[in-house]
């Protein structure tokens, strides 16, 4: 891999990007709130099913349209009708159209902001993440690492300001989720549309509440 592919990499991963992620914890505020996590072993727990659950259903939506760009609008429409509650739809949204907007503004690819904007295409984030790394040049496999980490990124993030865990934890598991991913993508790099399935009613349960929270940190 070339030093440029290696830094566009770590730019598309890094937690600073301008995609709104900080703005979701990904059903770990309710988590917290309600006593399923509690600590760092319960957080590893959570991170781990929330990165199968996420894989199984965005990991495949993200390969599809990395795979076959003409596909796109069919992995969104397939992707957008398995959130089943309005926060995790707001998210996916309004994350894929800021990254729509990274790729307009940044690398000079409009075309998935003006499919999203036209409205040819909802533009969930995992498919705009997919179609851009292609485009790009970046294999499936880089791809499918990059989202994944940048998930798990993002929930122990939040978990710094939603619980008592420190940073040596937080990244000791974060650490650890490298294993579970690349075993992700193995089962994964060659599924298609039809294979997409999750069964995790309680996560489906937290974003519900969430929604009728009366305080909270994050959108989601």
């Amino acid at each position: 891999m070339r030093i440029e592919q290696t830094l566009q990499l770590l730019q598309l991963g890094d937690s600073t990007l301008p995609v709104g992620a900080f703005s979701f914890s990904n059903g770990l505020e309710t988590a917290v709130q309600t006593g399923l996590v509690q600590n760092a072993a319960d957080l590893e727990h959570f991170l781990t099913d929330l990165l199968q659950q996420t894989a199984q259903v965005d990991g495949v939506a993200l390969l599809v349209a990395h795979r076959h760009p003409e596909q796109m609008a069919r992995a969104d429409e397939a992707l957008l009708a398995r959130k089943l509650n309005q926060e995790t739809r707001q998210q996916t949204l309004r994350m894929g159209k800021k990254l729509a907007e990274v790729a307009a503004k940044v690398a000079d690819l409009p075309e998935m902001l003006e499919l999203i904007v036209s409205g040819q295409t909802p533009g969930c984030y995992p498919v705009v993440q997919g179609a851009l790394m292609a485009r790009l040049g970046h294999s499936a496999q880089e791809t499918f690492a990059v989202a994944q980490y940048g998930l798990a990124s993002a929930v122990v993030s939040a978990a710094l300001r939603l619980m008592r865990v420190d940073h040596f934890e937080t990244q000791r598991i974060l650490f650890k989720t490298g294993p579970s991913i690349e075993a992700q993508y193995q089962q994964l790099q060659h599924a298609d549309l039809d294979d997409m399935a999750s069964y995790s009613p309680m996560l489906d349960i937290l974003a519900a509440l969430h929604v009728q929270a009366h305080v909270r940190l994050f959108m989601n």
